[in-house]
């Protein structure tokens, strides 16, 4: 590889090296290449007002402009529909949808024929009156779609305003990529090198149009580990940093630039230091990946011998192949709310009963959880009767909605007994704070049991489980476990609740670690209640997927754990390297401690030295737990 450009354009003075920039590690992978840097602004519409003449010719630009971008996206679908989830492929075509809205093209034509305003004109105030309404709206889901209005309106105004497409040269070094035939290139980019994507934000519909492109990784300046760009680029398998502030204000288009996915960095114009040594890690974790996958049909056991369950968090059935796939020993949370969400109208029994049936076939002979829908807060089905709150994160959502709704949560349940005569099936209540949301839900099992015997249905009553995820259920696990088959800690939101932090906050996500003292208490209270009772415990949070949580959690007593696909190989290998007796010495000693900090300080004193290769490098700075998740 050549030296990087270390003299700005125009004979100017050299411009200096910028890094490391602290961010989110979106995706695992490290990548050094050239930058693209998207400017995702408004720019200049071009505004005029026509002549009555012009107004057949203006729309006829507008519905020319519709079919472009329509037929974009769908070349987009067409050459991902096997290579992303289905509930990427649906965003594309909801986008799709969006740009034949007849309210937009009423909307257009009004601005054209009555105030006689050109179509670029046309489509900004139209748009922008669109987005007016979804700010006025009560419901907190809806208002989040005005980002997908956003996303259309761009690529509608790209179809209609022809811009010279920017060109990013092939480096010396990088080999000549293969020419990219398209009749408009998505963002209005020609890549013709290996590259890195910079942008403040990326669309599913923009980040899905650049994965047959020679995109090697994606930084932005928004976004979170779960947000669209960080979810296709692990799908992709594309390294990702998101959420570095003001990246675009360091990194100009034709920079090198480092992406550091495992630590959650980026160095712009790096050194040739920084560059070799981010070459061979980069190198030694694509090594260690292939070795690990290729173990992944070997259990996961301790030193000792002492076997460890590891399964799989999935949402959608392609999900659940990928986890088989990864050597999941089977579903430890199967989410539910994708049913529910963007629907005209609420899914019946057989509906859920046929989804649920093959997810279960798939699995066998394999355990499958399935978790009832986890609806109200930040997860809003238009269809079902949401209360509008104040604070939703603490309303009526999960159990207490299903509990206020009988009638669709019988619904849900009859689905799942019937899946039950297919296999190993168990399900699972979220929210529970008391007794008697687990009796009430026990009495709604049994009536829908009694309903099917009545129809004359196959069925098989599953076990009935419940989440600890809130901060009385862990307090009282030894009294919930009298009633409940097993239990699973939601780590997430038991930290979130626990502490008193917004999951969702970047600046109070130091105090949202998962390693607090009382977070490990209430753990350890909630493991041994469940021993006590002889059920099982598992736990199905972040902390799962992390190997230096997943060993204090062996030792705390939790015995399966379920995470992303992913994460399977690598927790695997994690705990192979430690004995039992290890893992409860550690635990012990992190429980006796005062903070957050001195948990962590121990545990890269403790188990970072074995792990280091998992962490993401060979020394022992290991990131706080806020950058690595």
């Amino acid at each position: 590889m050549s030296e990087p450009p270390r003299d700005a354009p125009g004979g100017r003075e050299p411009v200096p090296m910028v890094g490391p920039l602290e961010g989110i590690a979106g995706s695992p992978g490290i990548v050094v290449a050239v930058a693209l840097v998207l400017e995702q602004g408004k720019g200049s519409v071009p505004r005029r007002t026509i002549l009555s003449s012009e107004k057949e010719a203006e729309l006829g630009r507008f519905r020319d402009a519709v079919e472009e971008a329509q037929f974009q996206i769908g070349e987009v679908h067409g050459r991902v529909a096997d290579a992303l989830p289905e509930e990427h492929l649906k965003i594309l075509e909801a986008y799709q949808s969006m740009l034949g809205d007849p309210n937009l093209a009423q909307a257009v034509h009004d601005e054209v024929v009555v105030k006689g305003r050109n179509a670029e004109w046309a489509v900004e105030v139209a748009l922008q009156g669109i987005l007016r309404q979804f700010d006025a709206l009560d419901d907190p889901y809806l208002r989040e779609r005005r980002h997908d209005v956003e996303f259309v309106g761009e690529r509608l105004m790209r179809a209609l305003v022809t811009a010279q497409p920017v060109v990013v040269p092939p480096k010396a070094g990088f080999p000549t990529p293969r020419p990219i035939r398209r009749a408009t290139p998505p963002l209005g980019v020609i890549v013709q090198a290996p590259t890195v994507v910079v942008a403040r934000d990326l669309s599913p519909a923009d980040t899905a149009a650049m994965v047959r492109d020679p995109i090697v990784g994606f930084v932005t300046e928004v976004g979170t580990r779960t947000s669209h760009t960080s979810i296709m680029a692990r799908a992709l398998e594309i390294p990702a940093v998101v959420g570095v502030t003001g990246i675009r204000g360091h990194v100009r288009t034709g920079d090198l630039i480092v992406v550091d996915g495992l630590r959650g960095q980026v160095w712009v114009r790096p050194s040739p230091d920084v560059i070799a040594r981010a070459r061979a890690r980069g190198e030694r974790f694509a090594s260690r990946t292939q070795v690990l996958r290729s173990r992944h049909r070997e259990p996961a056991t301790l030193s000792c011998g002492t076997r460890i369950s590891l399964l799989a968090n999935v949402e959608l059935p392609a999900e659940a192949i990928l986890a088989l796939e990864h050597g999941a020993e089977g579903i430890g949370l199967y989410r539910t709310e994708f049913l529910y969400i963007d629907r005209k109208e609420l899914p019946t029994e057989d509906e859920q009963y046929e989804l649920f049936r093959n997810i279960v076939q798939l699995a066998a002979p394999r355990p499958v959880t399935l978790r009832t829908f986890d609806l109200g807060n930040d997860k809003l089905a238009t269809k079902v009767p949401v209360p509008d709150e104040a604070n939703p994160a603490l309303g009526t959502r999960a159990v207490r909605l299903a509990l206020r709704e009988p009638e669709l949560f019988s619904v849900q349940l009859r689905a799942m007994a019937r899946a039950a005569a297919h296999g190993d099936v168990r399900v699972m209540i979220p929210m529970v704070s008391n007794l008697e949301e687990i009796r009430a839900v026990r009495k709604l099992l049994d009536r829908a049991l009694a309903d099917l015997v009545a129809q004359g249905k196959p069925h098989r009553k599953p076990a009935l489980g419940v989440m600890i995820e809130v901060p009385s259920a862990a307090i009282c696990a030894d009294l919930f476990a009298r009633e409940a088959d097993f239990f699973s800690l939601g780590t997430n939101d038991l930290v979130q609740y626990a502490l008193a932090a917004d999951r969702g906050s970047h600046e109070l996500a130091r105090l949202a670690s998962s390693f607090d003292p009382s977070i490990l208490r209430l753990i350890r209270m909630t493991a041994k209640a469940a021993t006590d009772a002889d059920i099982p415990v598992s736990v199905c949070g972040a902390m799962a997927s992390d190997p230096l949580a997943a060993v204090l959690l062996v030792g705390m007593g939790v015995r399966s754990l379920s995470m992303e696909a992913a994460a399977i190989v690598e927790i695997k290998e994690a705990l192979r390297r430690f004995s039992l007796e290890e893992c409860e010495g550690l635990a012990a000693e992190c429980r006796a401690l005062a903070t957050a900090a001195e948990v962590e300080m121990a545990l890269a004193e403790s188990v970072a030295p074995r792990l280091s290769d998992l962490l993401g490098g060979e020394d022992l700075t290991i990131p706080p737990p806020f950058v690595r998740a």
